[in-house]
C-alpha cells in the first residue's frame, strides 16, 4: 500500500502546481495536522484514496469548517484494508488552546484506545501531530513530544510512526526519518510517501 503523508504546510506540488496524475498510485492519504481544511478537501476531491486526519494545534477552524470528504481518526483506531491506524492529534499544552494536552491528558487519551487496539489485534501506524518525547522533538514547551508515544511503540510495535509539528525550517536538527526499535519514525512535514 502506497501512503501519502501530509503535515504542517500545504504542498505547492499538490496545490499550486496540481496535476491529477500526481496522485496516481496513492492508496491512502494521512494528514498529521495543521493544514487548511480547504487543502485537504481539495486533495480528497481529486484523489481516489481516502483522506484520514488528526488535528494539529492550529486546526481550530475545523470545528466550523471541517475538511469535506475526509475522515477524522483522532482518538480512534481506524482499519483501512487491513492497515490499522491509531490517531492521536494535538500537541503539548502551552497556552490552554484547543488540541493541546498535558502529558497526563495524552496518556489518558491513549489508554482509552486500548480496547480498540486489542479488538484490531494491534496497530500498524501511529498517526499523531506531535512527535514523541526526546525523539525528534524540541526543548521548548510547544514542541516537546509526548512520553506515551514511546510507550505505544514499545507495546504495539507499529511499523510506522508518522507525526508533524516540527517544521524543516525551524533551524533545528530536523530529521525526516529515523528508527525507534522496530518502528520507522517519519516527520511528515509538507509531504512524504511511504509504502507498507
Amino acid at each position: 500500500m502506497r501512503i501519502l503523508l501530509l503535515a504542517d504546510e500545504e504542498s505547492k506540488y499538490y496545490w499550486d502546481y496540481f496535476e491529477k496524475s500526481k496522485l496516481d498510485g496513492i492508496d491512502l492519504i494521512l494528514s498529521c495536522g495543521d493544514l487548511a481544511p480547504q487543502y485537504l478537501s481539495f486533495i480528497a476531491t481529486f484523489s481516489k484514496a481516502p483522506v484520514l486526519y488528526v488535528h494539529g494545534n492550529h486546526d481550530k477552524c475545523y470545528a466550523q469548517t471541517p475538511p469535506e470528504g475526509c475522515i477524522c481518526i483522532d482518538d480512534d483506531v481506524y482499519n483501512y484494508k487491513g492497515v490499522r491506524i491509531m490517531g492521536l492529534g494535538g500537541c503539548m499544552s502551552y497556552n490552554c488552546g484547543e488540541h493541546q494536552y498535558t502529558q497526563k491528558e495524552m496518556t489518558k487519551r491513549a489508554k482509552k484506545l486500548r480496547r480498540k487496539v486489542k479488538k484490531q489485534g494491534g496497530i500498524d501506524i501511529l498517526l499523531t501531530h506531535s512527535p514523541a518525547y526526546h525523539l525528534n522533538d524540541s526543548e521548548d514547551l510547544p514542541h516537546t513530544g509526548f512520553e506515551v508515544f514511546l510507550e505505544i511503540m514499545d507495546t504495539y510495535k507499529p511499523k510506522i510512526f508518522a507525526h508533524g509539528h516540527v517544521h524543516i525550517n525551524y533551524g533545528r536538527d530536523f530529521k525526516r526519518e529515523c528508527m525507534y526499535n522496530e518502528t520507522k519514525v517519519i516527520n511528515a512535514y509538507e509531504r512524504f510517501i511511504i509504502e507498507i
